[in-house]
């Protein structure tokens, strides 16, 4: 299952850069806003929740089952 999910990242950075950019002529601003766009676009493999969403779920399951966190 890795596989077609990078791909499918692979297509959505390519909306943003041609293959093979080189990224230091991207601003910080710049790739934060990409990241933004792309952490918070809907997915069909997340049941059309965003990664953000699904990250955060994720974050408050582990909470809930009480492993031990950094703070």
């Amino acid at each position: 299952m890795q596989r077609p999910i990078n791909e499918n990242t692979n297509g959505l950075l390519r909306q943003y850069f041609l293959k093979g950019p080189d990224l230091s002529r991207c601003s910080v601003n710049d790739l934060e806003a990409i990241a933004f766009e792309l952490n918070n676009r809907p997915q069909e493999t997340l049941e059309w929740k965003t990664p953000a969403d699904g990250f955060d779920e994720q974050i408050r399951l582990l909470q809930r089952v009480g492993v031990a966190s950094t703070d």
